[in-house]
């Protein structure tokens, strides 16, 4: 695998870090500025939404320039929205801090995968996406729990700073790394929104949303429902998900290093696994243990799904997949606010902390489904791509003779 994926890798740790490590210094900062919790939530909330509106915006100006140039002008970004989250003197100004932080996450996954898939053979694309992505996987690990530990320690504002140095470091590995492939060719705002004719980016989409939106619906209310129902200590929190990390960091070399071989079997299974799971988890959250093995394998099975879902937008979009690729990043967080409030929503009706984990499950399981869709129509086009083949086989031969046997359509879905 190339040096440059250590590079893209670099930059996705230090945007998994500032995206997650606000969660564990939420109480300093809204004390520091004298608001409430819920108040300092926006802080989350108005990053994801960054995310959300962020991706396909800067990707459409990104193609008018090198995707080395653009990734390197994001990671700039990125840098600046974290200086300005630490030195604010406000909260107001430390949400536009995160907002404009936000918006150099969605662009820089989704150009990073096609520059990762770029890099390596047709047969290792999903496997250097999973590489990219590592990055972030291991910023749940090391990133998250060490700056929150810093923040407590130090406080938030010294978080911040080292998120932004992280970001230099990215800026470097990007221009230094990254190979300059020029602007791509033949590509267009209006080709690149051309890929949205195609109703599989569509349910890939809506695959994301559905399928990692279940993971987060159980993990925002996490820290009630281990303290609340498991009995764990809130100390422990922190290494439970640390624990999920480690399953996120495991998930995402499978689901890599299997998607490049059967890549829609691989995302059937990942995802009828995660419903599982995550059914399970409302029955297995009354035991320490049990729960503990069950939040890994939420974390493993859902970050599963994620270089499927970025390979099949890719493969979906040929001729123009940034602003698609770009797009599913963002629904990865369109999923996150959806899951959340919809957990919220049961949470608040009386049913228990559990009870998000009962979402998430119809949730991944609605994804399921979509995918199983996705899947039978794929099979279609191409049986109808194979019989039109033969058609002209055959036509061709009745004019200029014998010729070789079509072959017959593939029976296995890659």
């Amino acid at each position: 695998m190339p040096l440059a994926l250590l590079a893209l890798a670099i930059g996705a740790f230090g945007i998994g870090t500032t995206e997650f490590v606000i969660m564990g210094v939420l109480p300093q900062v809204a004390g520091d500025f004298g608001v409430t919790i819920p108040t300092a939530g926006w802080l989350v909330s108005g990053y994801a939404l960054g995310v959300v509106f962020g991706a396909p915006l800067l990707t459409v100006l990104g193609t008018r320039v090198s995707r080395r140039k653009m990734l390197m002008f994001l990671m700039a970004l990125f840098v600046i929205g974290n200086a300005l989250s630490a030195f604010a003197p406000s909260f107001g100004v430390m949400l536009i801090g995160r907002i404009v932080a936000s918006l150099a996450h969605g662009a820089f996954f989704g150009i990073g995968s096609v520059v990762a898939a770029d890099l390596v053979a047709p047969e290792k694309k999903a496997s250097a996406i999973s590489l990219m992505f590592m990055g972030l996987t291991v910023a749940n690990i090391v990133g998250v729990p060490g700056g929150t530990y810093i923040g407590q320690a130090a406080g938030w504002r010294v978080t911040f700073v080292i998120v932004a140095a992280l970001g230099v470091i990215g800026f470097l590995g990007v221009a230094k790394l990254v190979p300059e492939t020029g602007r791509p060719q033949a590509v267009t705002v209006g080709a690149e929104f051309a890929a949205f004719r195609n109703v599989q980016v569509w349910l890939a989409m809506a695959m994301t949303v559905l399928g990692y939106g279940g993971v987060f619906a159980a993990i925002t209310y996490i820290t009630p429902m281990m303290t609340e129902v498991t009995g764990y200590t809130e100390g422990a929190v922190t290494w439970l998900l640390v624990l999920f990390g480690v399953g996120m960091f495991l998930g995402n070399l499978i689901g890599g290093r299997f998607a490049d071989r059967r890549l829609m079997p691989m995302l059937l299974t990942a995802l009828a696994g995660l419903t599982v799971a995550l059914l399970l988890f409302t029955a297995t959250a009354h035991d320490k243990a049990l729960a503990a093995i069950t939040l890994s394998l939420i974390g493993a099975l859902g970050f599963a799904t994620v270089p499927p879902l970025q390979k099949w937008v890719l493969d979906q979009a040929p001729a123009a997949p940034t602003l698609a690729s770009a797009a599913n990043i963002g629904a990865f967080n369109l999923g996150n606010a959806l899951a959340a409030w919809l957990g919220g929503v049961v949470i608040a009706g009386g049913l228990g902390y559990t009870s998000p984990s009962w979402v998430g499950a119809i949730l991944s399981g609605t994804a399921l489904l979509l995918a199983l869709l996705a899947a039978h129509l794929h099979r279609r086009n191409r049986g109808h791509s194979h019989a039109r083949t033969a058609e002209h086989v055959v036509a061709g031969s009745a004019v200029a003779g014998p010729v070789g046997r079509p072959s017959a359509p593939e029976g296995v879905l890659h």
